[in-house]
């Protein structure tokens, strides 16, 4: 399946990554080709107004509504385009639900394909090629190394993000969350709980 950025070797740089990119961003600007203003404005838009807060959203609003939450799983496109969470990197989402007997992860074994709409600009590690090859081969040591253990009567299921089919992973709803509003559960959802490589937790 067709992936973006597919000759993308670039997810583990040589030293110093962060100076590459500032030094590249200073060339382009000098020559005219980018506007740092714009590049900020929507570096901003997507690490800190979208960020995972829309993906999150979704997730609290899918445990407080099973409607919806049928919806969302059988068709999400529609559903996510009616909540305007839509857009560039953003299309054919698919939302697989976390249960007792599966967990669900989510890889882009080729490069980096991402639901940016819905949890904002990929993590660094979501990009190393460690990440996306020890995912495929050994899902249970990565998440252990994210801190999830997960029961032995669970399985794994890995899914190949594309530039056809992006994933969003519906976690679990926390026990002891019965009277939360929305809005307090989605201060639950972790970005790294909707890539499955964390699990919502309430707090003491």
């Amino acid at each position: 399946m067709p992936h973006d950025h597919a000759d993308a070797p670039h997810a583990l740089l040589p030293s110093d990554p962060a100076l590459r990119v500032k030094t590249l961003e200073t060339v382009l600007a000098r020559k005219g080709l980018i506007d740092p203003a714009a590049l900020d404005e929507i570096i901003d838009i997507y690490q800190n107004r979208i960020g995972p807060s829309n993906g999150a959203r979704v997730v609290a609003r899918a445990w407080s509504d099973p409607v919806f939450k049928e919806q969302l799983l059988a068709d999400a496109d529609p559903v996510l385009a009616g909540l305007d969470y839509y857009g560039r990197q953003g299309e054919h989402m698919v939302v697989v639900e976390n249960t007792p007997l599966q967990h669900n992860m989510v890889v882009c074994t080729l490069c980096s394909c991402y639901p940016w709409p819905l949890l904002g600009i990929p993590p660094g590690w979501y990009k190393s090629d460690a990440y996306r090859a020890r995912a495929v081969r050994e899902p249970r040591k990565v998440l252990s190394d994210f801190g999830v253990t997960l029961p032995e009567g669970t399985s794994v299921r890995v899914w190949d993000s594309t530039a056809e089919v992006r994933y969003l992973v519906l976690p679990m709803r926390p026990e002891g969350t019965e009277g939360l509003s929305e809005d307090a559960l989605t201060e639950l959802v972790s970005r790294d709980s909707m890539i499955g490589m964390d699990i919502p937790k309430v707090f003491a």
